[in-house]
């Protein structure tokens, strides 16, 4: 039986984003997020990131993963600490004066989740074009366009007037992928997209993740899949107790870890993979 294998494509309009590389994209000083007063999954985190970075995070469930991309999204707020976006004041958090969230930054972000998030009443040009008219006020003409370009590169033209419910998983999630893409991000988040998917429902989302990377979207990445993870990232990092507690080249991480909670990670997720 033939396997379906990761391909990434050479790069081609219309992922490709505007935005210069280098510099500091993102900045995380000091981030505390907790649920109550038990569940702290943010403690005083630190990050860095570049405009040409796809940072994959690993690490153990309750680790702040998928808290750091809702955060970052702007779906859920922090105690304290601050984070810059494209060298700006983003999102800050204690008892600071002024909006805890800066929305015209908001906008420059996309976000796919586990589960689709599509509109179930809405065909799949419906919920392509919902955002891009009502946010950026482009003519439905325009939008509808814009949507068939995007589509046609995911393999998905045919399915422009189709419903969720008439998709497959992996479907969902490309046409999910399409739907961020349309409000033409500066960075695309990424929980767990695949974790939910059959096998060959997965390569079909790593590979339309590929292209992006082809083409230097910026991109964070929360997954278990190790083997994506080192095709992808160009830096890894590895979270534990809320906390970063490693990062560096998949190479690295993955080959030589310095840290022991690293490795005792790794050995048990990679011999399960």
């Amino acid at each position: 039986m033939n396997t379906p294998r990761l391909v990434a494509a050479q790069p081609q309009a219309p992922f490709a984003p505007d935005s210069a590389t280098g510099g500091d994209f993102i900045q995380l000083r000091g981030v505390c997020k907790a649920y109550g007063e038990q569940l702290v999954v943010m403690d005083n985190m630190d990050l860095d990131m570049r405009a040409d970075d796809r940072l994959v995070i690993i690490g153990p469930s309750g680790s702040g993963k998928s808290s750091l991309l809702r955060v970052l999204m702007g779906l859920e707020g922090i105690q304290g600490g601050s984070i810059a976006f494209q060298g700006k004041p983003y999102i800050s958090g204690g008892q600071r004066r002024g909006k805890p969230l800066d929305e015209s930054l908001r906008t420059q972000i996309g976000m796919v989740f586990q589960h689709y998030t599509l509109f179930p009443h809405l065909s799949v040009l419906g919920n392509l074009i919902l955002a891009p008219c009502k946010v950026h006020g482009l003519s439905r003409a325009a939008a509808t366009e814009k949507a068939r370009a995007y589509l046609a590169r995911l393999g998905l033209e045919s399915k422009l007037h189709a419903y969720p419910s008439q998709l497959s998983g992996g479907q969902k999630q490309r046409v999910a992928i399409a739907r961020a893409l349309m409000l033409e991000p500066k960075l695309m988040l990424f929980d767990e997209v695949t974790s939910a998917l059959d096998p060959e429902m997965v390569i079909e989302v790593q590979n339309v993740m590929l292209q992006l990377a082809e083409q230097k979207m910026a991109m964070i990445i929360v997954t278990h899949d190790m083997h994506f993870a080192r095709h992808i990232a160009t830096r890894v990092v590895f979270c534990a107790n809320g906390r970063v507690v490693e990062q560096g080249p998949p190479e690295q991480i993955f080959s030589q870890p310095r840290e022991a909670r690293t490795r005792e990670f790794l050995e048990k997720v990679v011999h399960l993979d």
